[in-house]
């Protein structure tokens, strides 16, 4: 057989239905009456050994034991996954398809959806289509197919007496786009006037609604989870390089040069891109400073906008934590980029980054705009050092003897 034939056309085989699986590879009774059996042109069966006594052949003993040995080991050998180049043995066939479908899924993401996976095995020239993943075994579907007269006829009449059974998913196309009934639309009298059945619609309070019309009336209520809409996280994503650290250094001693003993102030420095140059440069704008506020005049006290781009505010809050105040909140609305540098009377300063976005205050991880404090060391200090195991014998004698307790 040259095509695929499909289990859905396949006869199975009863136990009664007389078709000698033995006979397929070899092994099964013969043609010949009883009493002649293996005989061939008249010659014997059996010869005389040394001693007199009559034994089989030697050349007809190797057929019967090849061939029931072909067929052990055709039916023994386990089913092979087979999916995107990669092919592994099922060692346990007794799980079901859908069982096989989550083992593979976290090699094969693909295959995380179950209604989009399908399943198909294909055994020599036979091929079986999975209709139901969950309830239907690997191994019953295997011997399924050794049953039926069509792959036992192509084991008899083909060449290939070793097929391997491939389990193969297949992933169906995700349609995309949004269902004909279904629409999104900008206000809810435009959602009114269509024909749709299904309307989302955002609202000014943020949230999104879904109108549905019904001979009932008409339904609103939020929706979650809109599948049609993309999945979005607020945050930002720097179209300019880390800042500096020994900027951001400078930036520090400039800062703490207003903490003194008695008095503690505040102070701002602002952060602009040289379109020129093409690096950061640092600027001071005249300013009037407390313990707790910054005023300062930005009119007539920037740099040209058609070279140096405003990219940060940054601004201290002395022995004070690195929160944004309310007073911050006021003045940090125009959309931009704004660090606050807090605990400068510590060795290291608490850093907070967060972003406006037309007003709307959004945390974001430092690391995201300023240049890591960590720098390359020689590789020599770390060859020095020996990872113990987690509880070492020395750990425990520190212990005992911190405590005045005996040390082994």
């Amino acid at each position: 057989m040259n095509e695929l034939e499909t289990m859905q056309d396949f006869p199975i085989l009863e136990d009664d239905d007389g078709l000698d699986i033995a006979a397929i590879f070899g092994d099964g009774p013969s043609e010949h009456p009883p009493g002649e059996a293996g005989t061939e042109a008249g010659l014997p069966s059996a010869v005389p050994n040394l001693f007199g006594e009559m034994t089989p052949k030697p050349a007809e003993q190797a057929p019967k034991q090849a061939a029931s040995q072909a067929k052990k080991s055709l039916f023994d050998k386990p089913p092979v996954f087979s999916y995107g180049g990669a092919k592994e043995e099922i060692a346990d066939a007794a799980m079901t398809f859908e069982e096989l479908r989550i083992q593979k899924a976290d090699d094969f993401p693909e295959l995380e959806e179950g209604k989009s996976v399908s399943w198909r095995v294909r055994y020599g020239t036979a091929a079986k289509t999975i209709s139901d993943p969950k309830g239907t075994t690997i191994l019953q579907t295997k011997q399924e197919i050794e049953r039926s007269k069509a792959f036992l006829d192509s084991l008899k009449k083909g060449k290939d007496k070793d097929p391997v059974c491939l389990v193969t998913p297949s992933v169906t196309a995700k349609s995309k786009g949004i269902a004909a009934y279904k629409g999104m639309f900008p206000s809810l009298e435009t959602a009114r006037a269509s024909d749709k059945v299904i309307c989302l619609i955002p609202a000014r309070d943020g949230q999104v609604y879904e109108l549905r019309k019904h001979e009932l009336g008409e339904f609103i209520a939020p929706k979650h989870n809109i599948t049609e809409l993309s999945e979005i996280r607020a945050g930002f994503r720097p179209a300019l390089p880390l800042i500096p650290g020994a900027l951001l250094g400078q930036i520090i001693s400039f800062f703490r040069c207003f903490m003194g003993e008695k008095q503690e102030y505040e102070a701002l420095v602002q952060i602009y891109w040289d379109r020129e140059a093409e690096e950061f440069i640092p600027f001071v704008p005249k300013q009037s400073v407390s313990k707790a506020g910054i005023r300062a005049n930005m009119e007539n006290n920037t740099l040209p906008e058609d070279r140096y781009l405003h990219y940060a505010d940054v601004h201290s809050h002395n022995s004070m934590e690195a929160k944004f105040s309310r007073i911050d909140d006021r003045d940090e609305r125009p959309t931009g980029l704004y660090i606050v540098l807090g605990r400068l009377n510590g060795f290291y300063p608490e850093i907070s980054v967060r972003i406006s976005c037309g007003g709307v205050f959004q945390a974001i991880d430092p690391s995201l705009v300023l240049e890591s404090v960590g720098a390359e060391f020689p590789t020599e200090w770390r060859d020095r050092v020996t990872k113990a195991a987690n509880n070492p014998r020395w750990l425990d004698e520190a212990a005992d003897a911190s405590k005045g307790g005996p040390a082994e």
